[in-house]
């Protein structure tokens, strides 16, 4: 089981790496890149570029979800040689614990996350790299965007509480849970900052 575990572990990680990587990509460098371009540029650069970085984006996306949720299973859900059904560390004598309290509302963010990927952001961008958005196409890049923003928001959160129990030994308060928002929310907001003007002072 431990081997199992770690290989969740790890594909669930590389995986992230890749969703969140690209999420970042759009929203910190493509972001600003696009309307620094004029129509022609864009006509040659985007029919390869987008396809490609959203195939990594989406997939990536689906398997952070679902090796995570296999994992949240073995790990919360599941006691060798006893069998499926809450176990320890998702429940005390109190109740969950601070590390599962933790990890769910990490999931939370990330579920959040994903579900804007798959049934917000590609069917949006399948529609206009495929030329059959018509009219409805600046309401669908509007709409794309505000959810990659979203995201792109979410996740700093989300990472806290992904690793705060594991790895900073933190006991779960709602107090501590809104610090954490906050300062990701504002890291974010410092990246956005500096995503406009980056790149011009090399």
């Amino acid at each position: 089981m431990n081997k199992l575990e770690f290989l969740l572990r790890w594909t669930h990680v590389f995986a992230g790496i890749i969703w969140i990587g690209h999420l970042y990509f759009f929203n910190f460098v493509n972001l600003q890149l696009q309307p620094a371009m004029d129509d022609a540029t864009k006509k040659l650069v985007n029919p390869h570029l987008m396809p490609r970085a959203l195939w990594w984006f989406r997939w990536g996306a689906m398997v952070t979800f679902l090796s995570g949720l296999v994992m949240f299973g073995l790990i919360y859900m599941y006691t060798p040689e006893i069998g499926w059904g809450s176990n320890m560390l998702l429940k005390g004598d109190a109740g969950l614990t601070d590390r599962a309290r933790w990890i769910m509302w990490g999931m939370l963010f990330g579920s959040i996350m994903w579900f804007n990927v798959w049934f917000v952001i590609w069917p949006a961008q399948k529609k206009l790299l495929g030329g059959t958005a018509g009219d409805a196409a600046p309401a669908l890049r509007t709409r794309a965007a505000l959810a990659s923003k979203i995201n792109t928001f979410l996740s700093a959160p989300m990472l806290v509480g992904m690793l705060g129990a594991n790895h900073a030994n933190m006991g779960f308060s709602y107090g501590l849970l809104l610090l954490a928002v906050l300062l990701g929310l504002a890291a974010i907001k410092v990246a956005y900052v500096h995503s406009t003007f980056v790149g011009k002072t090399v």
